[in-house]
């Protein structure tokens, strides 16, 4: 590839954004910020997932790109040409940008065919709409109204109507929540061949870290507007960067910890001195608060009258139960084998298997100041760890 093809096909250089008062959502992140300090890059191509829980600033990112909002500070660029800065802003309708709502927004009024049609500008070449509803399964429903269609179809419509003027960017804004579940999951794994097809990027919203993991190219986690990782899904399940990621992305355990005379003590059990050694900038201070992520399927469970875990929940998963536990406010989720005891109200103990994988998170956090390497803690028997590089 030549330095051009390299080089970012979107940008979003430290960007800040905050609503004004009684606009939209004011209460944002720490000071008012929506959006703090997001530097992201999407390349030619590709299609990146914003991923995180309802009011974190996934929909706001989408509207600066798309200038339906300006930012407060930074600057957003495609390619070599800026759309927002300090002293820039170009309007909404000159980006090149293709935007997929939630709820489709297709006109009531206009059939298919001229709600496909509807962005294009004087002179540009129908032929492209043609072959997009082709493309896209709706050849032959071209003079049927939106509310003739279902909702894959009116999905379908949208997605066509946002790449029918030929945008270099698409954004979708949880473009498949409102699609029942074998239509979702369909939908969404023919989204990447579409854009592929048509050369587009595309940027997608979502608070489903299964979808996002399933079809993005990468994938980047916010949290109360700050972004605490961009990567690849494979990278992202491997190597969270933060506590909140681990938990949000892989719904896995967060544990407290700290270190007292030598010892690593969690809920599960203490980590003695001679069995550990630390990553990275070394052991913290003793009392220094900690977090240890562990996955639900490294607990084991054993029932026992005189335990201090109660199991307060279970879910059938089909091919393993669900089971939620509690113990002095601090619950777990863990995944047992169908045939294990699993009965509500039990008592029993929580122990960490055998080569189990534990991640230890110092207590510095994104967003204030710290973006540290996690360590991770290798448990190399029921009662014994060491702590590996």
């Amino acid at each position: 590839m030549n330095g051009e093809n390299n080089a970012p096909h979107l940008q979003l250089r430290d960007v800040w954004h905050r609503y004004a008062a009684g606009n939209g959502n004011a209460n944002g992140g720490s000071g008012g910020w929506t959006l703090r300090q997001i530097d992201l890059t999407l390349q030619r191509g590709e299609l990146v997932g914003l991923l995180g829980p309802s009011g974190c600033g996934k929909t706001t990112l989408l509207r600066l790109v798309a200038g339906f909002e300006r930012p407060a500070r930074g600057s957003v660029w495609m390619g070599s040409r800026q759309l927002a800065g300090p002293q820039h802003w170009l309007p909404a309708e000159r980006r090149g940008v293709g935007m997929v709502f939630q709820d489709y927004a297709l006109f009531p009024h206009l059939d298919a065919w001229q709600n496909a049609c509807f962005g294009l500008r004087r002179g540009q070449d129908l032929n492209r709409v043609h072959w997009l509803l082709e493309l896209l399964g709706l050849e032959g429903l071209e003079r049927r109204y939106p509310h003739q269609l279902s909702g894959g179809q009116r999905q379908r419509l949208a997605l066509a109507r946002a790449l029918a003027p030929q945008p270099e960017v698409v954004l979708l804004d949880e473009p498949f929540s409102n699609l029942d579940v074998e239509v979702r999951l369909r939908l969404r794994s023919e989204l990447p061949r579409v854009l592929n097809s048509v050369g587009a990027s595309g940027l997608i919203v979502t608070h489903d870290p299964e979808e996002a993991l399933a079809i993005c190219d990468r994938v980047a986690v916010l949290r109360d507007g700050v972004l605490h990782q961009i990567a690849a899904p494979r990278q992202l399940v491997q190597r969270p960067a933060t506590a909140f990621v681990g938990q949000f992305v892989l719904q896995a355990n967060l544990l407290p910890a700290q270190w007292q005379a030598g010892q690593l003590v969690t809920p599960l059990g203490n980590i003695p001195a001679d069995q550990w050694r630390m990553a990275g900038e070394g052991q913290q201070g003793d009392g220094e608060p900690l977090e240890v992520m562990v996955g639900q399927e490294d607990l084991q469970l054993q029932s026992d009258p005189q335990g201090n875990w109660q199991l307060v929940g279970r879910e059938f998963l089909g091919s393993a139960w669900l089971a939620l536990l509690e113990c002095r406010g601090q619950r777990l989720r863990l995944k047992l084998p169908l045939d294990h005891p699993c009965e509500l109200g039990m008592s029993c103990r929580v122990r960490l298997r055998p080569q189990a994988i534990a991640t230890l998170f110092g207590s510095l956090e994104v967003g204030g100041g710290g973006r540290g390497v996690p360590d991770t803690v290798c448990v190399t028997s029921q009662d014994s760890a060491a702590i590996c590089v």
